[in-house]
């Protein structure tokens, strides 16, 4: 078991996708869960670099905040720091598809349908568990099919841990309110975790990441 790790890299928050200088493709994160990871990190002492997505959250004390637009972006981020991370949480809601060709200019109205032909982008989780040398974690938003969809994921991708949650009018998601959680890792573990706040959640998870034996 490992207890003093020296970096930890967290990713947070939506990617933007851009449709045109005025528009873009995203989603709702809004970056609150990633950042008490950070912020709960830091306070144990360790060194954070924080790769962000767009967001109105102010960062971390202390901890180096890298801003990243689209997931092109965050991908070359996570990337330049991966090899100098023990630990790796990879909280961020990276758009799955991009627009094939960002227009220069505003787009018109034309009086008709428009069609925007996406292409898929790079799967930044799946390029860190191919490259990575510590513990990986990884997050998983599902409508259904949760704990199955999850533990896939968690193979697939060569996680460690995957935080598992179920998008539902009671589960406050994208808020700061309070959600259920499943945390599963690759050693057949489960925890199912119940009304906690981000915060306390947060803990949880970086217990879990810091002191997971690999």
């Amino acid at each position: 078991m490992r207890s003093n790790i020296g970096t930890v890299l967290i990713t947070a928050g939506p990617t933007r996708e851009r449709i045109d200088p005025v528009r873009f493709i995203s989603n709702y994160s809004t970056g609150t869960f990633g950042y008490e990871i950070a912020r709960e990190a830091k306070r144990r002492g360790k060194r954070v670099v924080l790769i962000s997505g767009p967001t109105s959250l102010k960062a971390p004390s202390g901890v180096k905040v890298i801003n990243a637009e689209s997931a092109s972006e965050m991908l070359k981020a996570v990337m330049k720091n991966l090899a100098s991370a023990e630990c790796v949480i990879m909280a961020a809601a990276v758009s799955d598809w991009r627009v094939r060709r960002e227009a220069g200019s505003k787009i018109k109205r034309r009086g008709g349908a428009m069609r925007l032909e996406l292409v898929e982008n790079p799967d930044i989780l799946r390029e860190a568990g191919r490259k990575k040398h510590g513990t990986l974690v990884g997050f998983a938003l599902e409508t259904e099919g949760l704990e199955k969809n999850a533990a896939r994921k968690l193979k697939e991708k060569r996680l460690d841990l995957i935080v598992a949650n179920r998008l539902s009018s009671k589960n406050d998601v994208f808020g700061p309110g309070r959600v259920d959680v499943v945390i599963m890792d690759r050693l057949g573990n489960k925890t199912i975790v119940r009304r906690k706040t981000k915060k306390n959640l947060a803990k949880m998870v970086v217990d879990k990441a810091l002191n997971f034996n690999i």
